[in-house]
């Protein structure tokens, strides 16, 4: 299965809110066969990195968007171990 990289330009985040980005995810994950792994975030610029496994790119946003509402405005394919 694919891995992808998102990132999320959120001006003003915070880490806290983030953490309950990421509790979403994870609760709605199981319906598309995608895993967010994990999560980065970086407050002063304002961004926001999520590593996920899934089947396509569609879908590992289709997660975001029912979650929380939160996309990512980047999603790059990563290679595991490159």
């Amino acid at each position: 299965m694919p891995t992808y990289m998102d990132i999320h330009d959120i001006p003003g985040v915070t880490a806290e809110a983030v953490a309950g980005a990421h509790e979403a995810d994870v609760r709605v994950q199981g319906a598309y066969g995608v895993n967010y792994k994990s999560y980065w975030v970086d407050e002063e610029a304002g961004k926001v990195f999520c590593l996920v496994d899934a089947p396509d790119r569609e879908t590992a946003a289709r997660v975001h968007r029912e979650a929380h509402g939160l996309e990512a405005h980047t999603l790059h394919e990563v290679e595991q171990g490159a």
